[in-house]
């Protein structure tokens, strides 16, 4: 995997959509997880009143994930054999996706799976 150079204003528009297709996804769902977002910062409200945070830092250029399990950092990158991007975790090459998900279920008291990606 290597980082992909992407600009500020890319940034921006990636977590725009990034944010935009978890709020898609939560509409989906038959239960009583809410999000509020605002200027790239998206916070996902849990029954139990937990919070999941999701946020761009455009100084690093990533995707920030905040839970009770600890913060999370995103790189957008590029597999060298497919081609294919996608937002990894900075130390373990975790997807955001997967550990968004993974992160729903820590923190609430059934399975979550969002249909991401």
């Amino acid at each position: 995997m290597t980082k992909v150079n992407i600009t500020e204003t890319e940034l921006k528009e990636l977590v725009e959509d990034v944010i935009i297709e978890i709020e898609d996804a939560i509409e989906e769902l038959d239960n009583e997880i809410d999000y509020e977002s605002s200027d790239g910062i998206l916070t996902i409200f849990m029954a139990n009143k937990s919070q999941i945070i999701i946020n761009r830092q455009t100084a690093a250029l990533q995707i920030w994930l905040a839970a009770k399990s600890g913060g999370y950092h995103f790189d957008y990158v590029e597999d060298a054999n497919t081609g294919q991007r996608d937002w990894k975790n900075d130390r373990t090459g975790e997807s955001f996706f997967d550990a968004l998900n993974r992160c729903l279920t820590e923190q609430s008291d059934e399975k979550i799976e969002l249909d991401l990606g």
